[in-house]
């Protein structure tokens, strides 16, 4: 039991990590335009169209991987219960939906989000039942 807990927040902390990791690789590689204010909920609710595309596409990257590792050190960690993965999983799918109704993006931003939290969701999937006994 707690095993899986500690599988649990443990993945967590590697999906959350990895997310930050690429968006903060993002904005490097394609910067805000000065001024910006990127941590700023109400900056990015009113200036969406300002951020540069590939910033966007990093975001979109982020949350794929950030599902695919943290369900896969859920796995790694527990190795007895899918049930931290799937934890895992749904926490960063229910965080990927919060942030695409806070902040009003594209549609292609969206669709594109949506769909890469999925398939990331499915292939942390499978990479975690690799690992679980």
């Amino acid at each position: 039991m707690l095993k899986n807990i500690l599988a649990t927040v443990l993945g967590f902390i590697a999906a959350s990590i990895t997310i930050t990791l690429i968006e903060k690789l993002g904005v490097v590689l394609f910067p805000y335009p000065e001024g910006a204010q990127p941590e700023d909920i109400e900056w990015l609710k009113n200036n969406t169209a300002l951020i540069p595309k590939g910033a966007m596409v990093c975001v979109i990257i982020a949350h794929a991987i950030g599902i695919i590792i943290g369900m896969f050190i859920a796995g790694l960690i527990s190795k007895t219960s899918m049930i931290p993965a799937y934890i895992v999983g749904i926490l960063m799918l229910l965080a990927t939906i919060a942030m695409l109704i806070m902040i009003p993006s594209p549609i292609w931003y969206s669709i594109s989000d949506g769909l890469g939290v999925i398939i990331g969701f499915m292939f942390g999937k499978s990479l975690a039942q690799n690992k679980v006994i």
